[in-house]
Formats: C-alpha cells, structure tokens, sequence
C-alpha cells in the first residue's frame, strides 16, 4: 500500500467515523449536553495523555506550557472547541442533526470568508461566488421560513474560528488537542464533583452510562489521530474532498434514523449550499498545486 493510499484511507475512516457521531451521542439518553460535554473534555485529556506518552510527544507539550504568549491561543482554541462540541451535541440531543450537517457544510465556506477578512488572504474569484451562494442559502432559510438556522450557524462560525486560531499555535494536531483540553481540565473536574455532590451526576447511575461517557473521550480522540495521519500524505485538494463525508453522512442519519423532516425550504437551501461547495471544491481543485506531496 502507498503512502497516498494509507492517506486516503485514513481520511475515509476519521471523516467517517465523525459522520456516525450523532448515533454515538445518541446513546446518551436523558443525559444533558453539558454533562457529557464535560466527560468528553475529561475522558479526551486522560486518554490523549496515555496516547502521547505512547508517541513520546510531551517535549512539545511542556514547550507550548511554558510559553505564555501561545497558551492564551491555545485557551481561545480550547473555548472555540468546547463550545463547538457542546453545540454539536445538544443539535443530536434535540433531534437537529440536519442543521448540524448544514453547519459543516458550511465550514469551508466560512474558512474562506474568514481567511478574506481576517488574514487578507486573496479569494478567487469562483471562490467569492461560492461565498456569497452560501449566504443566499442561509438568507433563503430567513426569508421563507422566518428564523436563522442558528444552530448550523453556530457550528460553522465556532469551528471555522477554531481553525483560525489554531493556524497561529505552532502544536501539531494531537499535542495541541491535548493541552486544549487540558486548559479545560480543572472546569471539567469542578463541574463533575458539583454534580456528584448536588446528586445530579449520572456517571455513576450505571456501567452502560458511565461507560459511555468513558467512551467519548476515546470517540473523539481517534478520528483525530486518523485524520492527522491523512494531513501528512495527502494533499489539501484531497482532504477537501473527503471532508465532505462527515456532514453527508449527518444529512442521511438525520432523514433515515431520526426521521427529521426536511421541507422544501431547506432542501432548496441545501441544494444553493451544494452548488456552493461544488463550485468551491472545483475552484481548489483546478488551482491546486502540483508538485510532489511531502512525506514530511
């Protein structure tokens, strides 16, 4: 098997196993956003500290500790993500996975916009009608149903920033989520004894419960680590690409498991943000660069 071929199979499974997390989250009945939010920023940070030492990687940790300037992005980060996961997993536990799918969406189309308006990066210019299509789908929404898609919104504008931010931390991927949830770690502990001591945790309440909240950090520890294997063989184009599995695989588990419905609003919304994508992912496509990919 190729270096690339690994790649592409390693982006197949982070982005598909990412598609299947609103059956994952599911599970967790009658267990509130907050709380499982919280055992997946405790679980992900105990888990991704066992993964590190494994990979001997804490000498980059410890360098990102002692440099104040760098912890205050990484804070920003660890915020943008949290609040990202939290949204993510109240849209599954109110049953609004089609608005979570359309946020992610809507993701690459918000690194544009964000890259134009905070970097001065320059926008091609299929990638400015793509743009400005996404805002037409999200306006179509406003106008005809009467209310903003906050939820989609929400995801997009958290995870785009995210990337944003994350761009200026000089942390590859598994080291800087870890120390991001380890910023989290003491509020996440707080918050865990309050519920234990008011009798409101429900990890204790049984195996199959505590179990799964155990599990979260795991479940969202590993497509990282697949995908951070995708980063370093293929190129940007590729990746692109293959991201588009996780909000399609959201879309279909949202109609065929949960039964959500779709009217013809936001299917015509979805279908403006489709043509948007489509243009988006050609314009990458066509001006990529083509030189040898680094094994780096």
């Amino acid at each position: 098997m190729t270096e690339v071929t690994r790649g592409v199979w390693y982006g197949l499974s982070a982005y598909t196993i990412w598609g299947c997390f609103p059956l994952f989250f599911a599970l967790f009945d009658g267990v509130p956003a907050f709380e499982i939010l919280i055992h997946r920023i405790i679980w992900s940070c105990v888990f991704l500290a066992l993964v590190i030492t494994g990979l001997r990687r804490w000498p980059a940790v410890r360098t990102a500790l002692a440099s104040p300037a760098q912890l205050w992005r990484v804070l920003a980060c660890a915020l943008l993500i949290a609040a990202n996961w939290g949204i993510y997993i109240y849209s599954v536990e109110t049953r609004h996975v089609l608005q979570a799918s359309l946020g992610y969406f809507l993701t690459p189309l918000v690194n544009v916009a964000l890259g134009m308006l905070v970097l001065h990066e320059r926008m091609g210019w299929w990638q400015m009608v793509a743009v400005v299509l996404a805002g037409i789908g999200i306006l179509i929404q406003l106008a005809m149903l009467g209310e903003l898609p906050w939820i989609s919104l929400a995801l997009a504008i958290s995870f785009g920033t995210y990337g944003l931010v994350r761009k200026q931390v000089q942390l590859d991927g598994l080291s800087g989520l870890f120390v991001e949830t380890l910023l989290l770690l003491p509020v996440g502990l707080l918050t865990f004894g309050w519920l234990a001591g008011e009798g409101m945790s429900h990890f204790g309440v049984s195996a199959y419960t505590g179990g799964l909240l155990m599990a979260s950090g795991i479940v969202t520890a590993i497509p990282l680590l697949l995908f951070a294997g995708a980063a370093r063989r293929l190129r940007l184009a590729t990746l692109g690409f293959l991201m588009y599995i996780n909000p399609t695989l959201q879309f279909v588990i949202a109609l065929v498991v949960f039964g959500e419905p779709l009217s013809d609003i936001q299917l015509m919304s979805f279908m403006v943000i489709w043509v948007a994508l489509g243009l988006y992912s050609w314009s990458s496509w066509h001006y990529r660069p083509r030189g040898p990919v680094s094994q780096d």
